[in-house]
This record gives structure tokens, sequence and C-alpha cells, in this order.
């Protein structure tokens, strides 16, 4: 099928090929004729793909500039400290694609070979791969619509080498739109473990979140729980602990309380994570002793146990028929 246009009902609507926004589009025949919702054959072969992969677990926002890229980066380095474990980070962020630069990466390329794309690697244990490698330049925009960048995620999906992996960590954009629906509907048949939310303290933040957990009801998509991220900022002299950003009704823990869903931890504010971020650099290696590594580190052991606890069923699929 071409790109579709603004406003396309989509392939389930029954409106599909009968819409006004149909109209002149390339694929209004096929649409009509209820071709188009045929399964995408590309769920069978990632399904095939991912049992290479042992757990897949999505990073989640309601909001832009809660964090949430630099909590899948430093997951990621988190997880690989155990030299044995095998770790892969997929950023399909496809118009803010930051892994590259946190993850210390930029300028590299992706290579392929007969088995597909080749990850960018951190260390030997720890994969790389972001759209942010195929760019000329890393302040290139893309501009792309939807079917694009679906096209696009479905390919990482498929096409990545990644090899035997213990945890596929999958950054996303903020929001819950096109790549949200895609990398959950190609992967509905290997089995997503869970979501980790991301939010900030104040209700702004928390509004979007809300949005964010109603749809991971909708698609079925299991919720790992939350993280409180720019919790607070500890004075690294007098120790003392001030809100830079107050929860003004009760934060991320309230709202978990409200909505039966496990708060998975606070991570304070720390100067050191914005400046390892941009070094490229691991925070645990910077700042060993920072009380946000401490919180990182009991956070990631609550994932561990969680996807430990939660293996795969069959009939658990999360379901995307949403359009």
């Amino acid at each position: 099928m071409e790109e579709a246009p603004h406003g396309c009902p989509g392939i389930d609507s029954a409106q599909a090929g009968r819409g006004a926004s149909c109209q002149g589009c390339p694929n209004q025949r096929l649409c009509a004729s209820g071709a188009g919702a045929a399964p995408d054959p590309a769920v069978e072969e990632i399904k095939e793909k991912m049992k290479t992969v042992k757990h897949r677990i999505l990073v989640l926002s309601g909001k832009g500039g809660v964090g949430k890229s630099t909590f899948s980066a430093h997951l990621a380095h988190g997880l690989a400290e155990d030299g044995d474990t095998q770790v892969a980070l997929l950023d399909i962020d496809i118009c803010g694609p930051s892994i590259p630069k946190i993850m210390g990466l930029e300028g590299e390329q992706v290579h392929q070979s007969g088995s597909g794309w080749s990850p960018v690697y951190v260390e030997d244990n720890l994969g790389v791969m972001s759209v942010g490698f195929l760019l000329s330049s890393p302040d290139d925009a893309v501009i792309w619509r939807g079917p694009k960048k679906n096209g696009m995620i479905k390919q990482f999906l498929r096409d990545v080498d990644w090899g035997d992996v213990d945890y596929l960590i999958i950054d996303t954009p903020p929001g819950t739109s096109d790549e949200h629906l895609s990398v959950v509907q190609y992967l509905a048949a290997a089995h997503i473990d869970g979501a980790v939310i991301l939010t900030t303290p104040q209700e702004v933040a928390l509004q979007d979140v809300r949005k964010e957990i109603s749809f991971c009801h909708k698609v079925k998509l299991p919720i790992i729980g939350v993280v409180e991220n720019m919790s607070g900022f500890i004075c690294p002299k007098c120790k003392k602990e001030s809100q830079i950003f107050p929860p003004t009704t009760g934060g991320a823990e309230a709202m978990c309380q409200d909505l039966k869903i496990p708060l998975l931890g606070r991570v304070p504010l720390d100067p050191l994570i914005g400046k390892s971020c941009d070094k490229g650099q691991s925070f645990f290696v910077e700042a060993p002793d920072s009380p946000a590594t401490a919180a990182y580190r009991s956070i990631i052991h609550r994932i561990q146990e969680f996807c430990s606890s939660h293996p795969s069923l069959k009939g658990t699929e999360p379901s995307a028929t949403c359009s």
C-alpha cells in the first residue's frame, strides 16, 4: 500500500475506502475491498525473529521531557553490568532519536550482513539500534507520516540481528500514537513482558500518564509499573531534599494508589545525570554513590523480578486493534 492521506480512517474502519478523506487516495479501491485489512505477514516474521529474545520491555511516557530515553539508557546499562546478560536497546523515537547521543554512539553507522542489520555495540553484551544511525547528521529532521514510521519500526523488529538476547528494551516517543500502536501490533504474537511508564511529580505530567495507562489497558499491555523521575533534589553538601517539581496532587505515589498500579521507585534529580548523558557515558560509572544511582538500581531489580515472575503465556498477547 502507498502512503495514507491525512485523516485516513484506517483499514479496520467501516469507513475504509469510503470516507471523505479516502477520495483520491491510491489505496481507496484496495481498502474498500477489505483486502487491506488482511493480517500483516510481518507479525509472524517478527514472532520468529523474537524467539531469541527472552524479555521485551517498552518504556513509555505521556509527556515529553520527563527523562524516558535517559531511563531507557540507564536500564540498559544497569542490566548489562552483569556480563552474562545480553541486552538490546531499540530506539523507536523516529523523530527525536536521542539514544545515540546518550549511549556515546553518535556518528556510528549500521552495517548489513546476510542475517540482517547489525546493531551498534556499546559493550560486547549491549547492542543499540536507532534511526539516528541512518541520518547523515544528528541535526537532520525526520519528517515522516505515520505509514513510513510504521515501516521503519517493522524493519527494526524484523531485520535487526540481535542474536540471543535476555532483555530487549524499546524506547518509545511520548504519547500514544502510530509508533506505540505499531510496536504493540508487531510484537502481539511474540509477547511483551510489559511497560515501564515515566513521569515527573507535577500534575501536568501525571495527566498525560493517566492517558498512557488507559492506552495500555485498551491494548491489553501489562504495566510493570511507574517511575517518578526528577523526584526532588538532594543537595550534595547539606543532604537536604528540595522539591523542584512539587507534587501538588500527591505525585506518582497517589496516582498509583488510586489506579492500583505499582510505583517502581523515585529517581531524584542529579546534575551529573545530564552531564553523563551529554558525554555518552554511564551515570552509574560517573556517580556510583549518588542517591539517584541507588534509586535506579532498586528500580532495575524490581523490573527483573517482574520479568522473571511473569513468563510468556499463550493467550495473553497484547491486542492492537485500535485505529
